[in-house]
């Protein structure tokens, strides 16, 4: 796998009273992963906190011997948490419902794979230049892509968090898998909606491209969403190819 550094963190916000975003990194295995929860009450957080421990878990204890199987082990884990949060919401009725969009970002020799489910978003930053790699899986996304409206009327537009796919909801889940080389120096930024729906791209570039460490350039852009209100949970995910 490639060697990568990673630096993660989550907040509440600043008009939340509970955080159901969940992440994990583990640059000794080559991976990371973050969930942001929806449900109600505190399904959310069981949903979100499912997804990562089932990652971790897969992981942790099957070896990757090659780039399909890192693949496979991808989608293993998004299959996995989709068919648990069902089962749990159909044997805990105050649990129905709960569901969660997924992150899940993997390297095998100089090689990552993504995969993607929901609104929260992966970004690759190369030769100082922000790339999305994901696409809203977001009812906002359709609208946009269908010239309905435009990118800056999506920021404010009272819809833009309703999204078309998430795990734990359909019996049947489609995983977005992107794959790429991955180069040394490269930095991949993984974030909740909590971050992308308050801090422009533009900005998200120029706090990362600051010559500060991996944490400081984190706290900048969770400290950014907060003072553009914080309205949401924020998580923010940060991992260099070194």
């Amino acid at each position: 796998m490639s060697p990568i550094n990673c630096v993660g963190k989550t907040d509440i916000g600043m008009r939340r009273s509970n955080n159901e975003d969940a992440f994990i990194i583990r640059p000794d295995l080559g991976f990371m992963a973050l969930a942001d929860g929806m449900g109600g009450a505190a399904c959310g957080e069981v949903a979100s906190r499912m997804f990562v421990d089932i990652v971790s878990k897969l992981f942790s204890e099957v070896d990757r011997q090659s780039e399909h199987a890192v693949i496979q082990l991808v989608k293993k884990a998004f299959t996995l948490a989709n068919e648990k949060m069902l089962k749990q919401g159909r044997e805990n009725t105050a649990q129905h419902g709960m569901g969660c969009t997924g992150e899940l970002l993997a390297f095998y020799n100089y090689s990552y794979i993504l995969g993607h489910v929901g609104d929260s978003r992966t970004y690759l930053l190369r030769s100082g230049r922000l790339r999305q790699l994901t696409k809203d899986h977001s009812l906002i996304q359709d609208q946009i892509d269908s010239a309905l409206i435009t990118a800056a009327e999506a920021r404010t537009h009272p819809l833009r968090s309703v999204i078309l796919r998430a795990i734990g909801i359909n019996e049947t889940l489609v995983v977005d898998i992107i794959r790429g080389t991955s180069q040394l120096g490269d930095l991949f930024l993984s974030c909740s909606d909590g971050l992308t729906d308050r801090v422009t791209d533009e900005r998200i570039q120029e706090y990362l491209v600051l010559p500060l460490n991996l944490q400081q350039r984190v706290e900048r852009l969770v400290d950014a969403a907060n003072e553009e209100g914080g309205y949401d949970n924020i998580t923010v995910i940060l991992c260099e190819v070194v």
